[in-house]
């Protein structure tokens, strides 16, 4: 199962999903042209139909947001027609037949993630590319199965577990509490 962490107890499995390192963020939105030419049967470049959104806040921050798989997911249960399910592996399925894109699943997503499709008018969200899974890569290009981690050309992207992030955190927590400490001499 690619998009699970398991732990040292093996009944223990963590949902992986996608994390968008800020400080290497640049905004250029090769994330979201990807997403958009996976999805579409690599048939248009359109931001509008990816499941990744870069958000600019200017001057200088960046960030890309997708859907953070949530343990309980409150899209799936505010949608009043149950059109969304969670899959055993952790993405957010939608069913196209029950969807009606009412936008309940948008107003109850905390991250921003989930959006209606402009042409077929359903909920659309991030499934980490569950179509291109073991399928092989281009000679020379990283590996990924999510077209978002492949093509972005700062490696900002990356398959984390909610466990890994808050590691990351408490790193980046502790190097700025040493490097104030540290008096100038």
């Amino acid at each position: 199962m690619p998009y699970m962490e398991t732990t040292k107890d093996t009944s223990l499995v963590k949902f992986m999903f996608v994390d968008v390192d800020p400080n290497r963020c640049i905004g250029c939105g090769i994330c979201e042209l990807a997403c958009s030419f996976e999805k579409t049967g690599n048939k248009a470049f359109n931001p509008l139909k990816s499941r990744i959104r870069v958000l600019r806040i200017p001057p200088a921050f960046n960030l890309a947001i997708s859907c953070r798989l949530c343990e309980d997911p409150p899209c799936v249960r505010a949608c009043p027609r149950g059109a969304l399910r969670q899959s055993e592996n952790g993405p957010i399925v939608v069913n196209k037949d029950k969807c009606n894109g009412c936008g309940w699943c948008i107003k109850a997503c905390d991250f921003g993630s989930i959006t209606i499709d402009p042409d077929e008018k359903i909920a659309i969200v991030c499934d980490l590319c569950e179509r291109r899974k073991g399928i092989g890569v281009f000679p020379g290009r990283k590996i990924a199965n999510q077209a978002c981690i492949e093509w972005c050309p700062e490696e900002a992207i990356e398959l984390v577990s909610r466990e890994r992030l808050a590691q990351k955190a408490r790193e980046l927590t502790l190097i700025k509490l040493l490097s104030s400490s540290r008096k100038p001499e």
